[in-house]
């Protein structure tokens, strides 16, 4: 088949793309960064490069293709724009770009919390998205919805070796489910190889323990079992944000998003609809990469 594949090299697109060319797909791996070109073909695919804010550029890029995965990259962390607007702009690009090119496949990267219209945060651009595509007519979707990536963990590095402890707006006893940038990756190939039809939802998740254990994990592996992480208020968790240089909207929507998480609205869709089976990529995998991070940073 003929995938197109959005994201770049990042944490999920480049394992994808990997997979895809050994399964012996033709794939097009969009960027916008020249300089990925080398990189991508020497995976076996074809660069295009270009942005996704160009709806020409887009089009030309998905044309011929039998599936397309698109995602949203998280642009607005660097120029301070409000990730929401971004979401639905990008989404509005992709749904004109996929009428125009005629694909009949797509695979949304979105995420959990994505059911929910409001209190998500961030997540909240998901939900916009979903509901942009779902507008495209005669297109088979899947939705994939990831839940926590472990990845995201790293951002405590530096808290642990200043404070000693984790400390966020959530934590202790709240219930984290956890995922790997490589099991989302080869649950997209596996959705990519299966015949779609219609539109379908798609949890993904790898681990899930609470925030306590998680602790005890990521402490172990950096010389440091004893290791807590606490619960504090929304208003010390964005205070402490923009202490830390976070924009003032970004530090609203994390805290906002987190408290989602911390009430447990955020997964209760995800603990309807769970996959069938986890990931293979546990906290415990994962847990050396922290420590690596822990002792480089």
């Amino acid at each position: 088949m003929k995938v197109t594949v959005t994201g770049s090299l990042g944490n999920i697109s480049k394992p994808l793309t990997t997979a895809l060319v050994q399964k012996g797909h033709t794939v097009t791996v969009i960027s916008s960064n020249p300089e990925k070109q080398k990189d991508i073909e020497a995976l076996g695919a074809t660069a295009a490069i270009g942005s996704l804010e160009d709806v020409n550029f887009l089009t030309s890029a998905l044309t011929g293709a039998d599936v397309v995965y698109c995602m949203v990259p998280p642009n607005y962390h660097t120029t301070g724009d409000d990730p929401i607007v971004y979401c639905k702009q990008i989404g509005n690009n992709y749904a004109q770009a996929i009428r125009q090119s005629g694909v009949q496949r797509v695979i949304h990267l979105s995420s959990f919390g994505a059911d929910l219209e409001k209190g998500t945060g961030i997540i909240l651009g998901a939900h916009y998205v979903e509901n942009i595509l779902r507008e495209i007519p005669d297109v088979a979707i899947t939705h994939m919805r990831p839940t926590y990536f472990y990845y995201n963990l790293l951002r405590y590095v530096g808290m642990i070796k200043k404070a000693g402890l984790i400390a966020t707006n959530y934590g202790d006893d709240d219930k984290l489910i956890l995922v790997s940038p490589l099991d989302i990756a080869a649950a997209i190939v596996e959705e990519i190889e299966t015949p779609g039809a219609g539109r379908k939802i798609r949890y993904v998740a790898s681990d899930e323990l609470t925030a306590k254990e998680a602790a005890r994990i990521l402490g172990a592996a950096i010389g440091k079992p004893e290791l807590k992480w606490v619960t504090i208020t929304d208003e010390k968790m964005q205070s402490g944000l923009e202490a830390n240089g976070v924009p003032v909207n970004i530090a609203a929507y994390t805290v906002e998003m987190f408290a989602c998480l911390h009430s447990g609205e955020l997964s209760k869709d995800y603990e309807r609809n769970k996959p069938i089976a986890l990931g293979k990529v546990k906290l415990t995998d994962f847990a050396k990469d922290f420590a690596a991070a822990f002792t480089k940073n």
